[in-house]
């Protein structure tokens, strides 16, 4: 059987003919941050504006060394989780009232190794190599106590990502596993992980996923498929047709775009009712492997590793979806992992 690496084995990515962004950006769109994490034996926080250039580097008093997994990094308003792979715990960051930047806050113990993390119903939500469990978020900030846990329903430390759905939160497992676990009325895991229903019969490696209401859009990378998962079920499955193996997933608006490690590009879909479509194969192509993937309204950032180095690259995307690059920035480290924009418009960003 044909195996396809989907960001476990990070390779180039220097984007294709690239050229200098085109138009004028807004206010907002300046005065956006791009974060990612070296990922490093010294975990560090790295902070871009959205031409590329390093703002700020803060230490998350951890370890990195996760791989094959996205949303390592998650964000509710000021508020960043940056998961510490190699430690065992999850850092958190909020905004320094003292300036405009961000601030170490605390440390949260995971049960075991975190790969991935997600805000909703005043929780932060750790997904680790075998569990998944929630800590309360009160006006002190995150606790660091769980207050609910499950073990996954396979649990071999392939965990990919979590997302959370309307009192659910939802699980990939490269180990060919989509499942859930609930949540009680105040947010807290309860109960068992389960599988979903109708996973279909050629199911190969689920990995990145992206959530919004009761809906959640799984990759099946190595099925060349994307599902969605709605009412702890598989509703539909789409083929990524010319592009192989679409890995991670990030969605707003209309639009859901998809990562696709080994066709080195990202693909756009248009996503309605129960409908995924494939709207345009290729919307940015790249010499090397694409690996976390995020999107918020006109700002897209995608990051990659290769050899020695990383990058990020950050797109300005217009009301059709389409991708223009806007800045590129180039790390001194091959392990980065995980992505997300702070938007200026939002809250205290």
């Amino acid at each position: 059987m044909k195996k396809i690496v989907c960001g476990m084995t990070l390779l180039s990515l220097m984007i294709a003919g690239a050229v200098a962004a085109q138009g004028t950006s807004s206010s907002r769109d300046d005065q956006a941050m791009i974060v990612t994490a070296s990922n490093t034996a010294n975990n560090k926080l790295m902070i871009y504006n959205t031409v590329g250039t390093l703002l700020e580097q803060l230490p998350t008093g951890g370890a990195g060394g996760v791989s094959g997994n996205a949303g390592g990094i998650a964000q509710d308003h000021a508020r960043l989780a940056v998961v510490n792979f190699g430690s065992g715990n999850v850092s958190i960051f909020d905004k320094d009232p003292a300036h405009t930047g961000l601030r170490y806050e605390k440390l949260v113990p995971a049960l075991t190794n975190p790969v991935s993390v997600a805000f909703g119903n005043d929780h932060l939500y750790i997904l680790t190599a075998s569990y998944i469990e929630s800590h309360r978020i009160d006006r002190h900030g995150v606790e660091s106590a769980a207050d609910g846990e499950a073990k996954l329903v396979i649990g071999d430390g392939s965990a990919a990502q979590l997302g959370t759905l309307q009192g659910q939160l939802v699980i990939s497992e490269k180990s060919n596993a989509i499942e859930t676990v609930n949540l009680d009325g105040q947010g807290a895991v309860i109960g068992s992980t389960g599988l979903v229903a109708n996973i279909p019969a050629n199911v190969n490696a689920p990995f990145g996923l992206a959530t919004r209401g009761n809906d959640a859009y799984v990759t099946i990378a190595h099925a060349n498929e994307i599902s969605l998962v709605r009412n702890n079920a598989v509703l539909t499955i789409t083929g990524s047709g010319t592009q192989s193996a679409p890995c991670w997933v990030t969605l707003d608006g209309p639009f859901l775009f998809s990562s696709n490690s080994p066709s080195k590009s990202v693909s756009r879909y248009v996503v309605y009712g129960e409908k995924i479509i494939q709207d345009a194969a290729v919307v940015a192509s790249f010499n090397g492997d694409p690996t976390d993937i995020t999107y918020r309204s006109d700002l897209a950032a995608v990051v990659d590793a290769n050899g020695s180095v990383s990058h990020v690259s950050i797109f300005n995307v217009d009301e059709d979806g389409n991708f223009t690059l806007k800045g590129l920035a180039t790390i001194n480290s091959a392990t980065t992992n995980g992505i997300a924009i702070m938007r200026a418009d939002h809250d205290s960003y």
